[in-house]
């Protein structure tokens, strides 16, 4: 049986994505430090209005609210013997936004990293990371997912353990890493090496690509990295809503809802199938870049210089696949 994303895929140029969940989540009031997953059992009705909101705007895929929702990272919290019925209780009320919606709409089970160190560097075997992804998506998959999402990675170690992970549960998947200064992920990935690590997967991913990072240009760039290896399986653009900036006590995205629709445009035309946004990416964001990939043609490939025109500068001058690639990779570093 052919899956809700590759259904929708075979059928559309692009599909609309959904926003960001925590800025959302933080202004209907969760405190720092809080763990978004338990308001999946404790503010029902703040999730649903969540997933409806991108709905509304316009997304045809959303991200169920389960980022941090795995064992690893609910154990800060006292909650990870929860792992799997919050993933569930997080699918569960966007199957039943989707249901009751006049269109199709995909709903996607996001799982998030772990936040530990994999083994040789760090203590987190593969084989304990398979369990924890493992125990995630069979929630997600209960809880009524399309598909698994995975999203901002930044080790292929953990990339691939969720992979396998993903396999024991016989649920379809998509991949994204997040990208940081120079291009690269925090372990030192390039767009190169994702696209050429995502081929060799032996339960490769329905479409891959890049979220999050340091701004909507660099992510642009990466995408462009993702095109130049020449698969043709779908990219993910999921870019973040301009760079975040400390105001009067919150942190606020400097990116207006015109320069995210140009940026959607661009990602499409840079090569992306499934287009969104991340931190800072409002209803008012997703609904112009709606109005924005429907209302203009397709365009030529963007050069590097006509993304820096459109929508702003990279934070470096390289993506880390060109004359830097030979340079040592970065430690890693916690993002904030």
């Amino acid at each position: 049986m052919t899956d809700a994303l590759t259904k929708m895929l075979a059928g559309r140029e692009w599909i609309l994505a959904d926003g960001a969940t925590g800025t959302n989540l933080f202004n209907m009031g969760l405190q720092s430090g809080d763990a978004p997953e338990l308001w999946n059992e404790d503010h029902p009705d703040r999730i649903r209005a969540l997933y409806q909101s991108a709905v509304d705007a316009g997304s045809d895929l959303f991200l169920t609210n389960s980022f941090g929702g795995n064992a690893a990272r609910l154990k800060l919290h006292g909650a990870e013997k929860r792992a799997r019925q919050l993933s569930q209780i997080a699918a569960e009320i966007g199957r039943d936004v989707a249901d009751r919606c006049d269109r199709p709409l995909v709903v996607a089970g996001s799982v998030g990293p772990t936040g530990e160190i994999m083994a040789p560097m760090g203590a987190l075997t593969h084989s304990l990371a398979v369990e924890i992804f493992h125990e995630q998506a069979e929630g997600l998959k209960e809880g009524g997912a399309d598909v698994l999402w995975l999203e901002t990675i930044s080790a292929p170690e953990e990339y691939k353990a969720a992979a396998e992970a993903f396999a024991l549960a016989g649920m379809p998947w998509c991949g994204t890493m997040s990208f940081d200064t120079a291009g690269r992920t925090m372990m030192g990935l390039t767009s190169e090496d994702m696209a050429k690590m995502v081929e060799k997967l032996p339960n490769p991913p329905i479409a891959y690509g890049a979220n999050c990072g340091v701004g909507a240009s660099d992510l642009l760039r990466t995408v462009l990295g993702f095109v130049a290896q020449g698969s043709e399986r779908p990219i993910i653009a999921k870019g973040n809503a301009g760079i975040p900036k400390y105001h009067d006590g919150h942190i606020h995205y400097d990116g207006t809802p015109e320069l995210m629709a140009e940026y959607a445009v661009l990602a499409r035309d840079a090569g992306a199938r499934i287009i969104g946004g991340c931190c800072g990416t409002m209803g008012d964001h997703l609904r112009l870049m709606r109005a924005a990939l429907e209302e203009r043609p397709l365009g030529p490939r963007p050069t590097p210089e006509q993304i820096t025109d459109k929508i702003g500068p990279f934070s470096s001058p390289s993506d880390g696949t060109g004359e830097d690639a030979a340079q040592p990779r970065r430690t890693r570093r916690r993002r904030a």
